[in-house]
């Protein structure tokens, strides 16, 4: 496989930059290629502006609009270079691995940047199928890729579990794994991450690394989290999922199809449902 591995951390020789390290060693043993966009070492600019299409608005308009003009600068050629160089390792790979801490319940805002400038319109989203219909959410410009995301948090791993105080990670994380990833098609893995990081022992290394390179090991034929197609008929022509699936039940869960196989559990002598990501 050929990978590209987006790292956004601003000190080289942390936790992350050692798993990263570890990483990169377990694809080449494997026989992968890589290529590696380390954010903060290429002094990347995180901020969309006019400069990104030629300084200017175009002659007809009054005003800058960004998704319209990105496409536009797009079709003709006229992104940065430093967009361009990004789109072009995006196109040469098939997997991508985001890696980054996790401040204030997201990404750093260097990587948040990453996906303002690059993934444009016209590149990764914003594009018609045969039909006329938007391919989004399983379809897209990145059809074909998958990712895993690598992050480290501060907190043990109770507190982001299914009734820890910092919410489920699957869903603090959902943004990133079904609104940027698979809204352009890309097939997310369950996300690896680092729990107690600012605590981490030897030993703790020791063991992520060891997991690390068993998720990196599977990530060709690793099953990707099942969200829901926007086009398989499972949403309606608002884009509200049909009623007959995760009956009864709201949130971020309905929108994968494991929600639809809901383990009923006795717990204090009431039903209690339970489901994942």
């Amino acid at each position: 496989m050929k990978i590209l591995w987006v790292f956004a951390h601003p000190e080289r020789h942390s936790l992350n930059g050692s798993l990263m390290d570890e990483g990169l060693r377990a694809l080449e043993r494997l026989g992968h290629e890589n290529r590696v966009s380390d954010l903060y070492a290429m002094g990347w600019k995180p901020v969309v502006d006019a400069d990104d299409f030629g300084g200017t608005a175009p002659e007809d308009a009054d005003r800058l609009v960004v998704g319209a003009e990105q496409e536009r600068a797009y079709l003709e050629g006229r992104l940065g270079e430093d967009v361009l160089a990004e789109q072009e390792k995006i196109r040469w790979a098939d997997a991508l691995v985001l890696h980054f801490p996790m401040w204030w319940f997201g990404p750093p805002a260097i990587l948040k940047g990453w996906f303002d400038r690059v993934l444009v319109q016209g590149f990764a989203f914003g594009i018609k199928d045969a039909r006329g219909r938007t391919r989004r959410y399983g379809d897209g410009g990145l059809v074909g890729k998958r990712a895993l995301v690598v992050t480290s948090v501060g907190a043990r791993e109770s507190g982001f579990g299914p009734r820890g105080v910092h919410g489920h990670v699957d869903e603090v994380l959902f943004p990133l794994l079904h609104g940027t990833l698979w809204y352009t098609g890309v097939a997310a893995l369950p996300p690896f991450v680092v729990y107690g990081a600012d605590r981490a022992t030897e030993a703790d290394f020791t063991t992520y690394a060891g997991a690390l390179r068993a998720r990196l090991g599977a990530l060709p034929s690793a099953a990707p989290i099942a969200y829901r197609h926007e086009n398989s008929g499972d949403y309606d022509d608002a884009l509200v999922l049909r009623p007959h699936l995760a009956a009864g039940r709201t949130g971020l869960g309905v929108h994968s199809t494991a929600g639809d196989h809901v383990a009923m559990h006795e717990q204090d002598g009431e039903a209690k449902t339970q489901s994942l990501l």
